[in-house]
């Protein structure tokens, strides 16, 4: 059944008093789980409702039964404060959110949370919630879709055909993430989104107005998107009208601005800033009741309302029992294409040995890790055609260039996506690629830049989205570009964050196996953090020792060593240097690379003897708070809690410290503590 003839069929089953019945049971699902809740935000339910219900039940192309449905147009709740006028379609339509989880909404362990979770609630495609992730994320899911289209669908079977929608308010649209999110999706041309501006005019301060006076329609167009307006948020007709020209629009993104009354229905309240962000009361409420009519129970979902929705429903379970038949038929005609482009979750990367492939491609001379890398991203594009991404403008720099060529409006059959300087909504994106499933994303920029798309990151870790980093650029060896370019806290923040697999590798080798951790960790995101300036080859012995216990010892090997030097990165060939010097002095000291420090904290707190118990100097280009968590007391941390400086990046590293000599000092420092602790 295809999208045209199951919104015709639709029609007849629907009139003006179902509409009416059904937008009234939406209003007050959402305001008796406000109610029950005591918390919550009922003013966007009221007055986006008869959107809400127009598109689920004549444009969605969904089945309940069935909710990770490949081929399902998606439904984003961008402004996820919302998230009560979703449970409600959720509850209506089938989807298995009963009575009692509305009535345990915003309660600890419910389906029902405060903003909508990816995971956590069957209908529910992405965590939102913080304004401006969801329409970014919807733009990662349609280029997904076009992407998928482009390499999947053939003359005879189009098994990725759907489209994303998403329902927007006035704070998304003020974040700055969605200037980035809206004019890429302008640029790519992604016909097969569709926008729906919740325009009511207010905020929690008052109406929106005070702070923002943009042309929201002019600012699309702008970018190139289809711009609709609707003038009454409360007239189906003519909401189906501009939601019918977007479904049959494929050139551009459509834009359509719904003027809407916050809080519609509800006696002193509506249209203010009161009816945003508190429940009604019960005064309020009962007075709603009476003048709609409306049963006294809680959760009313009238009968006939049930049946309509159970039967726009079994058009969905229709839909996608064709699509069962055409996918089985393109299985077997494209049994590798399934197995690449698993469309129901990120694909796992290819069995075998990946590691030893990427090994063997890699220069043995010194060589940036930040090179390595993109010689281990070809190694390992080369055998995983999911894998798919680009950078912030930096390709070149951060070398994320793959073969098969660059996404353009003209053909989405590309690897390579551009972009554009904005590191925000490209993480936001990938965030949007990965939880469409049959695509496995990564980005890259500089590590200083990082801060600009933290929040997307943290959503990758929230919802535990396989998303591959590339940062580059490290350290104060960026050199002649300064202080603003030289990240010193930005390695620790991200480790700060739960979930996120961070790993630092100290040459080529470790850079190769960060790259294999990295694909194979499906369970969350994973930032890989290169240098710009070559790095020695230090042998490939120990990096099972990487992958198991976060560390291996390079160098020399000592079996009773007098003291530890342990490093990340460009500071473990730092090390070994300082180790040859307190080896003149007739020290004793062993080296160990920790590219993943979480990893071997996890083992020590399990076993200490991973590491010698001896004193230790532990030295990163960075801020030293988290080493010292995993200092004792008698050890040393040598890096950076200040900022760096212009000029040559070696000179700037010994201007602040970051020399061997440095490093052997401070452990003949520890070592003369140790023996002399007064």
């Amino acid at each position: 059944m295809t999208t045209d003839s199951a919104t015709s069929s639709a029609r007849q089953i629907l009139s003006a008093e179902i509409d009416e019945l059904a937008i009234t049971t939406l209003r007050f699902l959402a305001v008796d789980a406000v109610q029950a809740a005591n918390s919550g935000h009922p003013g966007l339910p009221l007055g986006a409702a008869p959107a809400a219900w127009t598109l689920w039940s004549r444009h969605l192309r969904h089945d309940p039964a069935h909710p990770g449905w490949p081929d399902r147009d998606r439904f984003v709740l961008s402004a996820g404060h919302g998230s009560a006028l979703l449970y409600a379609l959720l509850n209506v339509f089938g989807y298995g959110l009963t009575a009692a989880e509305l009535a345990q909404f915003r309660q600890l362990g419910s389906r029902t949370p405060g903003h909508p979770e990816f995971g956590q609630t069957p209908g529910v495609e992405t965590t939102t919630g913080p304004l401006g992730q969801g329409l970014a994320n919807a733009v990662g899911m349609a280029l997904a879709e076009r992407m998928l289209a482009a390499r999947c669908n053939d003359q005879e079977h189009r098994i990725v055909d759907h489209r994303t929608w998403v329902l927007a308010g006035d704070g998304d649209l003020m974040e700055g993430i969605s200037h980035e999110a809206a004019s890429l999706a302008g640029r790519l041309g992604l016909g097969r989104l569709v926008v729906i501006f919740d325009d009511n005019n207010v905020t929690i301060d008052g109406p929106a107005d005070v702070s923002c006076g943009d042309d929201a329609m002019a600012r699309f167009a702008a970018y190139g998107w289809t711009t609709l307006l609707v003038e009454d948020g409360n007239d189906v007709d003519a909401i189906d009208r501009a939601l019918t020209i977007a479904r049959t629009d494929d050139s551009a993104p459509t834009f359509i601005r719904l003027r809407t009354i916050i809080g519609y229905g509800a006696p002193g309240v509506e249209g203010t800033s009161r009816a945003h962000g508190s429940p009604l009361g019960v005064e309020t409420i009962t007075a709603m009741r009476a003048r709609c009519g409306w049963p006294t129970t809680q959760f009313h979902v009238p009968d006939e309302l049930a049946s309509v929705a159970a039967a726009l429903a079994a058009e969905g379970a229709a839909a996608r029992a064709d699509w069962v038949h055409a996918y089985a038929e393109w299985t077997a005609a494209n049994p590798q294409s399934a197995v690449d482009h698993r469309l129901d979750t990120v694909p796992a990367p290819p069995d075998g040995d990946i590691l030893s492939h990427i090994l063997d491609a890699l220069p043995d001379k010194a060589t940036a890790s930040r090179q390595a890398s993109g010689t281990a991203l070809n190694c390992l594009a080369s055998r995983y055609p999911a894998l798919v991404g680009g950078s912030a403008d930096l390709a070149a720099s951060t070398n994320t260039v793959i073969p098969g060529g660059a996404v353009s409006p003209d053909d989405y059959s590309g690897r390579t996506v551009h972009f554009g300087i904005r590191e925000h909504a490209m993480a936001a994106a990938m965030n949007g690629i990965a939880v469409h499933g049959g695509l496995r994303p990564f980005g890259s920029t500089f590590l200083v830049f990082a801060d600009y798309l933290r929040p997307a990151l943290r959503l990758s870790a929230l919802m535990r989205q396989p998303v591959v980093y590339v940062f580059t650029h490290d350290s104060v060896h960026v050199g002649e570009d300064g202080p603003t370019h030289q990240p010193i806290e930005q390695i620790e923040s991200l480790r700060l964050i739960p979930g996120v697999t961070v790993l630092r590798p100290a040459d080529a080798g470790e850079t190769a196996l960060a790259w294999d951790i990295a694909a194979r960790n499906l369970a969350g995101p994973t930032a890989l953090i290169l240098t710009r300036q070559s790095l020695p080859n230090l042998g490939n012995d120990g990096l099972n020792d990487l992958r198991r216990n976060g560390l291996r010892t390079v160098g020399t090997a000592t079996d009773h060593p007098d003291v530890l030097l342990g490093a990340s990165g460009s500071e473990v060939s730092l090390a070994l240097a300082a180790a040859d010097l307190l080896a003149e002095r007739g020290v004793r000291a062993a080296v160990v690379s920790v590219m993943w420090r979480e990893r071997l904290s996890e083992a020590l707190s399990v076993d200490r003897t991973v590491l010698p118990d001896v004193p230790a100097v532990w030295i990163e280009a960075g801020v030293t708070i988290g080493w010292r968590a995993l200092a004792r007391d008698r050890d040393v941390v040598v890096g950076l809690n200040r900022f760096g400086e212009s000029g040559p990046g070696s000179q700037v590293a010994a201007h602040l410290g970051l020399t061997p000599r440095a490093v052997a000092d401070s452990a003949l420092r520890v070592l003369e503590r140790s023996v002399n602790p007064s």
